[in-house]
């Protein structure tokens, strides 16, 4: 089997390989063609800084069967990013052109070109190049040059084949794509077997094209499509929350502070007066329950999905646990603006809250964070504008956890209009 040859598998490698491309070039559009079950998809909307991410297949079918797995998940309302992610999923063939393909910084077409009759690839080659013209694109194809390594393997790889490329034809290919489109190009690939020589190549063999800003006619094509003709069909539209939405952006910042404010009060009761160890304890359990409640939801992603968003998170989007151990220790030393008493109530600064980093980043000023504060009724101000004012009362806390289980059940935009062969072994 394949998987003994190759570890992690050949199709995780070819995907990782565009994760990292991803990660290297911050690209803000990206278009998978053969996104198939949209797998490819699914990992990349862990990566913020992608604004529009799109997908095309032939098969509506296969499509519509994992598509609602791109929809947002609670943790992408508890942190919504700076700007809004669009994914889109279109039904069509990649041989015709529709404008909304045009003007993307990223085009991948992973293990699809063999599929196509040879004098489609032609037809293939000017859309993706002549037309849609984006910046960088990533092609991998089966390396026929290894095919003779795979034991067991006679013919082509998938009974769906038209043809598979030797390494001496993929980088023909790719050159004449150069010369006639205005590209460079760099080749690689994944899946190697150390043993064998080196010029056999890659079990995938990968084109990486970068638009050549020194020349080349790459929109020679343009003007000979009439734009109106949207040949593709939309099966999936969502847009995901984000920061530049001022209702989102309130609210989030609202609950920061009002949990910063919280966990202040709660420190500043305890050090003092010895107060707020038993409400301590009931806020940790019902925390306890919130994030069991928000494990039990992301248990049903894949545990690939989990890992992309792990490992997204350890790469700086996930600030909540180290930036509480900074804040912790930053509350510690400064020792300024503490926490007071105004009857029965509990006032926090705003100068204080604000210094907690994700309110400061936020904010960005105290003079914006105390206009957003008077905006919102959930908030109490003192008299002269300058703290929170936290009802020392039980009730009051009950209100904070309520207004903090934000799960992610507000609305958002959604809409909707078996042969085993050498391919599924490789992935």
């Amino acid at each position: 089997m394949m998987n003994t040859i190759f570890t992690p598998p050949m199709y995780i490698q070819r995907y990782e390989f565009v994760i990292d491309f991803v990660k290297k070039n911050k690209p803000k559009k990206v278009v998978d063609l053969g996104c198939n079950d949209c797998t490819l998809l699914r990992k990349l909307k862990f990566h913020r800084e992608i604004e529009l991410l799109a997908g095309l297949d032939i098969d509506s079918a296969v499509i519509r069967d994992k598509m609602y797995e791109l929809a947002p998940i609670p943790t992408d309302y508890l942190q919504p990013g700076d700007h809004p992610l669009t994914i889109e999923l279109y039904q069509g063939s990649v041989t015709e052109r529709d404008p909304r393909t045009k003007g993307f910084d990223l085009v991948t077409s992973i293990e699809l070109i063999e599929h196509l009759q040879l004098e489609e690839v032609d037809r293939f080659t000017e859309v993706v190049f002549g037309y849609m013209a984006p910046v960088a694109a990533i092609i991998s194809t089966p390396n026929a040059d290894f095919n003779p390594l795979l034991p067991g393997l006679t013919g082509f790889r998938h009974y769906d084949h038209k043809f598979e490329w030797t390494k001496a034809e993929f980088q023909t290919w790719a050159m004449k794509v150069c010369r006639e489109f205005g590209y460079v190009v760099a080749f690689t690939g994944v899946g190697q077997i150390p043993a064998q020589e080196e010029s056999i190549g890659f079990c995938s063999q990968i084109g990486v094209f970068q638009r050549d800003r020194s020349g080349g006619d790459a929109t020679r094509l343009q003007s000979n499509v009439t734009e109106e003709h949207l040949p593709y069909r939309l099966l999936y539209n969502v847009v995901y929350p984000s920061l530049c939405d001022s209702n989102i952006f309130q609210r989030t910042l609202v609950n920061e502070v009002l949990y910063w404010a919280e966990t202040l009060r709660r420190e500043w009761l305890e050090e003092t007066t010895g107060e707020g160890e038993e409400e301590s304890k009931q806020t940790d359990e019902e925390e306890e329950d919130c994030s069991r409640e928000r494990m039990e939801r992301e248990e049903s992603q894949t545990g690939e999905e989990q890992e992309d968003r792990e490992r997204v998170e350890a790469d700086g989007r996930g600030f909540e646990v180290e930036n509480e151990e900074v804040e912790v220790q930053g509350r510690t030393d400064r020792g300024q603006e503490e926490p007071y008493r105004e009857g029965q109530s509990v006032c926090v600064s705003l100068v204080r809250l604000w210094s907690c980093p994700r309110v400061q980043a936020l904010s960005g000023t105290v003079q914006r964070l105390t206009e957003v504060l008077l905006e919102d009724s959930r908030v109490q101000l003192t008299n002269d504008g300058t703290a929170v004012v936290l009802a020392d009362s039980d009730d009051e806390d009950l209100e904070w956890v309520e207004t903090c289980d934000n799960t992610g059940t507000g609305q958002f935009l959604v809409s909707s209009v078996e042969n085993e062969d050498w391919e599924t072994e490789l992935g």
